[in-house]
């Protein structure tokens, strides 16, 4: 049975190479040694996409010889990560790259040469990380941390408690991310004010921007209290020293998949276990994803760069990432899939997939992607909208070997739908030659989410609502609201410009939604009656 480690890729290469996996072709000692002496890149956030997506790029240039340096990937959260996952199998990960035929693309990724915590009760951990940022030799602090990473307040503005903390304790006792971020920052400083870029790639809008909000805030707040040299701010905010460019990241590495796991098994690749960690991370030794993958990047390094466009990085102007993400978020996959999310929760739908081989629910994505959203795209220039939308729907939602729910994607809709759904009706407001009153599946989209509030499914059956910062004071605003009462009022939601970004009843949808909803309420399969009837 072989085993993910170093050894038995060395040892056994024929037997992996018999299981269908590609192995690194790289002197491994080689690259370790150069990083230990002289590293050029870390990353914050050792999860999934990081694994199965970033690593893997750089492992393309490790095996053609452009990189000389591996990936230090140091984990400021969930440390059991680094515990379970990357020391018991010598910091490598077994790639499972899923296409829609059910074809499996295996790889062993090594360019991850060394895995630590950012926790500073682990001494040898934290001194490595201090010794990292004070060499003038890095290049980049790359970042997979979830857009809750970067955040410093609370729902009503203050501060969270452990960044208040991070702020009266200085940089020595940071832990909050930003705090340790903006301790190591603070080393390479008084180190000798050495240029670096600081790089986001989390699926989040204008992330560069948010997180050089977080170290930057942090850093004036330790000013604010004595704890740092008034130099580090400006410092941070030397452009030709410190940057922090833009990204936009796209790539489907759900939770690992137990029937990826049985294949390998079935392929003699054993101890591939699905780990569940105190934290409620879901891992294990291999990452499935899919295959398409989309990293665009702006081009602003102060201290240079890995070659990652020879592995298929984009590396773009400012204005143009901000393009990619416009595309994607607001016209060619995110409402897709927020549309998808609502209707499949209320037809008791638990795959993506499964809701594309549903010819109403398929109907309607064609309609707000091709019909509704192309029309008004924002054509980034370097990616064609037409080609990644039909990506999106003939290759990754219709994806049977990627186990996105719709319940995973329903999460915190509340802030979504502004953006998702808000966008293209203010284009269409916009443009003379258009009528928003005319759109259909966007509505229907909207009233389905209305609907889904009520946590009621087409069956007539309660189920549990994905978790959401806003449920209660939605579901408040819909009390007394009940399956058969088609004249139940639901205008406290949709008035609400906040929410949508637009007023609905000043352009003609308000009352064309509130219409929907209602034939949505008459019964038992209202639901589903509803979507065929406005998109067949």
């Amino acid at each position: 049975m072989l085993r993910l480690t170093r050894s038995s890729i060395g040892n056994e290469a024929a037997a992996w190479k018999a299981a269908g996996v590609e192995l690194p072709q790289f002197d491994h000692a080689r690259v370790a040694q150069n990083t230990l002496a002289k590293p050029e890149w870390i990353h914050f956030g050792a999860g999934n996409i990081f694994r199965g997506f970033v690593a893997k790029a750089h492992q393309q240039l490790l095996d053609s010889g452009k990189a000389e340096t591996g990936i230090i990937a140091a984990e400021t959260f969930d440390f059991e990560m680094i515990d379970k996952v990357y020391k018991p199998y010598d910091n490598l990960t077994l790639l499972v790259l899923m296409n829609a035929r059910g074809e499996f693309q295996k790889t062993v990724v090594s360019s991850i040469v060394e895995g630590i915590t950012a926790d500073k009760g682990r001494e040898e951990d934290y001194k490595r990380l201090i010794e990292v940022f004070e060499n003038p030799s890095l290049q980049m602090a790359s970042f997979t941390i979830t857009e809750k990473g970067y955040a410093l307040t609370g729902p009503d503005g203050s501060y969270l408690g452990i960044v208040e903390k991070d702020i009266a304790g200085g940089p020595e006792q940071a832990v909050h991310a930003m705090g340790v971020v903006a301790s190591l920052a603070y080393r390479r400083y008084l180190k000798g004010q050495y240029p670096m870029t600081f790089v986001s790639m989390d699926n989040c809008s204008h992330n560069g921007d948010k997180l050089k909000n977080g170290v930057v805030t942090i850093a004036k707040e330790w000013v604010g209290q004595g704890h740092v040299e008034a130099g580090f701010v400006e410092y941070l905010e030397d452009e030709s020293k410190i940057t922090f460019p833009l990204s936009m990241i796209d790539k489907i590495t759900p939770r690992p998949s137990e029937t990826v796991q049985a294949e390998l098994l079935k392929q003699g690749i054993g101890e591939m276990g699905v780990i569940v960690t105190s934290k409620n991370t879901y891992t294990a030794p291999f990452v499935n994803a899919e295959i398409s993958e989309y990293l665009v990047i702006e081009d602003k390094f102060t201290n240079g760069r890995p070659a990652l466009e020879e592995a298929g990085i984009i590396f773009t102007d400012r204005d143009t990432v901000n393009k990619v993400e416009t595309m994607k978020v607001t016209t060619c996959l995110n409402p897709l899939h927020t549309a998808l999310a609502v209707t499949g929760c209320l037809l008791g739908y638990t795959l993506i997939a499964d809701e594309m081989k549903d010819d109403t629910l398929r109907r309607m994505v064609e309609v707000i992607g091709y019909k509704e959203g192309l029309p008004v795209v924002v054509d980034p220039g370097i990616l064609s909208p037409k080609q990644f939308l039909d990506e999106v729907l003939q290759e990754r939602f219709a994806n049977p070997f990627i186990p996105d729910t719709p319940q995973r994607i329903a999460t915190d809709t509340s802030q979504k739908v502004g953006i998702r759904f808000g966008e293209t009706i203010k284009s269409y407001i916009r443009r003379e030659d258009l009528d928003p009153a005319q759109l259909t599946a966007i509505p229907l989209a909207i009233a389905a989410w209305c609907r889904y509030l009520l946590g009621v499914n087409d069956e007539g059956e309660t189920f549990a609502l994905s978790p959401d910062p806003m449920l209660e004071s939605l579901q408040s605003r819909l009390s007394g609201v009940a399956l058969g009462d088609t004249s139940s009022d639901v205008r406290a939601i949709l008035s609400d410009e906040q929410l949508f970004g637009v007023k609905l009843y000043d352009i003609g949808l308000g009352g064309k939604i509130e219409g929907m909803f209602h034939e949505m309420l008459a019964g038992p399969g209202a639901v589903r009656r509803t979507l065929t009837k406005y998109l067949n």
